[in-house]
């Protein structure tokens, strides 16, 4: 089980960027009977539960494991060698995956600044790509992500796997079929009780830690002592704060339910409330998005409070129509009268599986992805707009036509990133 990279072949590769040639090899399973190989980039808690989920499925084999933390990967494989009975490889750097014709797909459950580039480098390498939420970490990302998918014709799902469960569909299609009238507003929350980050030292990365290749594609940034291997999240240069890490999940279904795509205006107002320390991003956030049809979606984020249970019964989401209003809760849904009294309460499975089962579906049978990369780019430009209308803090107007900022030089500037010298996405 090999963990460590080539330094020579580091350079290499990384000399040409992540314009991996479609020539390296293009494999796909059209026939369903064909075994599907996958390889798992990021090996935290996310990572290694997919690495499982996918081992678990029928006909599928996770063939490799990967990360630049050397403990983490290496418990990657042992526990998916307890699932499958078979050790995959574990190794360091994901372009081992790219360069192994033999596997179909790659799965990126890395840190959000490795989501577009590792997604685009694997539909030039051919691979069908599952990569988590959100499903980049700046919104030139996402366009260049579904850029990809259709210029190699690879299939590409978000882990929104809300969008794979029946009775969360059910809802949906009952709001298209006018069981509240006209739908004009949802809503989401998120609570948590996070902990302060405190103030970090200069201090070595951890052993066994390749921190050069985890930075991949962002430009290179001292080690400190409080950014891994959760706190990435709340440090712009990383991550993109509760909205991108947790508030995608709700606003996506919110979107979906209300059928509309980019908003017009986008309001932010919050900040870091709770603690005085190194997080950049707000721990308490309410963002509203306005639609050009009248529609208008609302999200609030309370990262370090629990105090209240917002709202309460499991609820995730509530639309409210002319004619009532419907309440998504984690495994169903509820319907309200305009009176505000129930009429009807539906609930289901909630299996992270069934997404993973559609994505492999479309793979062998060409069957339709829940959550295709044009409608994740969506729902996670919403949070990247939140967060620009926060850093700038001011109003943002939008074009409905794909999202751009109107009338706004300064914010246009964070619709894109820089990125470390021969680590550019290229499509």
């Amino acid at each position: 089980m090999s963990t460590s990279l080539d330094r020579r072949d580091f350079l290499t590769t990384t000399a040409v960027g992540l314009s991996v040639s479609l020539a390296s090899g293009v494999s796909g399973a059209a026939n369903p009977s064909e075994k599907i190989l996958v390889g798992v980039m990021g090996t935290g808690g996310r990572g290694i539960a997919l690495a499982t989920m996918f081992a678990r499925q029928a006909n599928v084999e996770v063939a490799y494991v990967c990360d630049p933390d050397a403990k983490r990967v290496t418990q990657a494989a042992t526990e998916v060698e307890k699932v499958a009975g078979k050790a995959p490889k574990a190794v360091a750097d994901f372009r081992r995956i790219l360069d192994d014709k033999s596997v179909t797909v790659l799965v990126c459950a890395a840190c959000n600044h490795w989501h577009a580039p590792a997604t685009i480098a694997a539909c030039a390498a051919g691979k069908h790509v599952y990569v988590e939420k959100p499903c980049s970490h700046n919104p030139q990302e996402g366009e260049w992500m579904v850029a990809a998918a259709r210029k190699y014709q690879r299939k590409v799902q978000m882990g929104n796997q809300r969008r794979s469960r029946p009775k969360i569909q059910e809802a949906i299609q009952a709001l298209r079929d006018g069981i509240i009238g006209r739908v004009y507003h949802a809503e989401a929350w998120y609570s948590s009780n996070r902990p302060s980050i405190g103030r970090g030292q200069a201090v070595a990365p951890p052993e066994g830690l390749d921190y050069d290749l985890w930075q991949g594609p962002a430009p290179r940034k001292a080690f400190r002592s409080n950014y891994l291997h959760y706190n990435w999240h709340w440090f712009w240069h990383w991550g993109n704060g509760e909205l991108g890490n947790n508030g995608v999940h709700t606003i996506d279904i919110c979107r979906w339910g209300l059928g509309v795509d980019y908003p017009v205006r986008v309001t932010s107002a919050g900040g870091r409330y709770r603690f005085d320390d190194d997080q950049e991003t707000p721990d308490t956030h309410a963002v509203c998005f306005e639609f050009a049809d009248r529609k208008i979606i609302q999200w609030n984020g309370f990262s370090c409070s629990l105090a209240i249970a917002v709202p309460a019964g499991g609820i995730e989401e509530v639309f409210r129509g002319e004619k009532g209003g419907l309440a998504i809760t984690g495994t169903g849904y509820i319907v309200y009268d305009e009176k505000g009294k129930e009429i009807r309460r539906e609930t289901g499975p909630a299996r992270d599986t069934d997404h993973i089962a559609n994505f492999l579906n479309a793979i062998r049978d060409n069957q339709p992805l829940n959550s295709e990369i044009e409608e994740g780019h969506k729902s996670t430009l919403l949070c990247h707009l939140g967060n620009i209308a926060h850093r700038v803090g001011r109003t943002l107007k939008c074009d409905p036509k794909d999202g751009k900022i109107l009338h706004d030089p300064e914010a246009m500037t964070l619709w894109r990133r820089e990125y470390e010298k021969g680590w550019e996405p290229k499509v």
